[in-house]
């Protein structure tokens, strides 16, 4: 139980960062994939600064022995580019293009109790139960200690 404090404390932190960037609001997302339209940069300038805190501060956290609130790090492995990834990254972008949601915004989007939104996050979950139970592959993930 107190290992789930950190975790539920850092994504009250991130969800309260996705409402603030307005990232819990679809017709955001759907204006920035809208670039021969009414085009909407917002979504570009969050990407640009997780991207830039993320580079900063995983330099200096990789040199740790260990994470604060784990044993070793958790890195994955597998670089290789494969069919099943492609066609992942079609289906999240078509899925993020027609409903204006990737799941960390749905989720957090559920406290407007919009039904839409409440669709949208049981179609998603439907989806990782039968991806699970039909097929689930091997993520290949190494330790990392330093």
């Amino acid at each position: 139980m107190k290992k789930n404090v950190p975790a539920f404390i850092f994504g009250i932190i991130f969800a309260l960062g996705l409402g603030i960037a307005g990232m819990t609001q679809p017709q955001k997302v759907v204006g920035f994939l809208d670039i021969f339209g009414n085009w909407n940069p917002s979504l570009m300038w969050v990407m640009v600064g997780a991207i830039l805190v993320h580079s900063l501060t995983y330099r200096l956290v990789i040199k740790r022995r260990a994470p604060l609130l784990a044993p070793v790090f958790q890195i994955p492995t597998q670089k290789d580019i494969d069919n099943k990834l492609v066609g992942g990254a079609i289906l999240f972008g078509v899925g993020w293009g027609i409903a204006g949601f990737c799941p960390a915004p749905a989720i957090t989007a559920l406290v407007a109790l919009d039904p839409n939104t409440f669709v949208f996050v049981g179609s998603m979950m439907l989806a990782m139960a039968a991806f699970r139970i039909l097929k689930a592959p091997a993520h290949k993930v190494t330790t990392h200690a330093n």
